[in-house]
């Protein structure tokens, strides 16, 4: 990790700031998708949804040829965020509302991966980022899949995480006030797994879906 930048330190309540390099890979890992920001060639501003995969300190991005994202350069900087939220923080107050959340930022010029190898290992994390084990026991991608992907890698070296954590923080007259508040937790709940309506006949669910464990 890169020492703090202007673009990585948190400005406000800078106490929620995280700079610990296992802080933001555990984010990043345990957040199923990210959003990144970047200027298109017209100069537009846009924000698009995707999934990610970190491999070491080095976060995976991937998509078709002909996405706006994917045709970025080395001379674009992108920002890579990802979020989860743990709670919703009910206050005393309308001010004081909030949400107990983990986020991450991660800035840099991404780089397009053309070592096959490197595609490889990529290809296989994003895998399983989503459902892990899951690259085990399906087809890897064909030559015309292969083709048809582009890979950019951004090196997770400017960072930063912020984490809000506790109960709300409310005005001191507000504490006797016959208000309720509190902390509403929130987490992502994995379903009874469904099998595709054209499923062949007798095939037991896999590991890595039986055994699914949403974060």
């Amino acid at each position: 990790m890169q020492p703090l930048s202007d673009r990585t330190a948190v400005k406000r309540s800078r106490d929620r700031g995280v700079y610990d390099a296992d802080v933001i890979h555990s984010i990043l890992d345990e957040a199923l998708i990210c959003h990144v920001g970047f200027s298109t060639a017209n100069g537009w501003p846009i924000v698009i949804p995707t999934i990610h995969a970190r491999v070491g300190d080095v976060l995976y991005l991937h998509g078709s040829p002909a996405s706006q994202l994917m045709g970025t350069t080395d001379e674009v900087e992108i920002c890579v965020t990802a979020t989860i939220v743990d709670g919703i923080v009910a206050a005393r107050s309308a001010f004081h509302h909030s949400m107990n959340y983990r986020s991450v930022m991660v800035f840099g010029k991404p780089r397009r991966v053309t070592d096959q190898a490197e595609r490889d290992v990529a290809f296989e994390a994003i895998v399983n980022h989503v459902i892990p084990g899951r690259s085990d026991e399906i087809r890897g991608p064909n030559e015309k899949e292969n083709k048809g992907t582009r890979l950019i890698a951004i090196d997770i070296s400017e960072a930063s995480a912020k984490v809000r954590t506790g109960p709300p923080v409310d005005e001191p007259e507000d504490m006797n006030s016959g208000i309720w508040a509190g902390i509403i937790p929130l987490r992502t709940v994995a379903g009874t797994p469904e099998p595709d309506p054209d499923l062949e006949g007798g095939l037991a669910v896999p590991p890595s879906i039986s055994g699914y464990r949403a974060n």
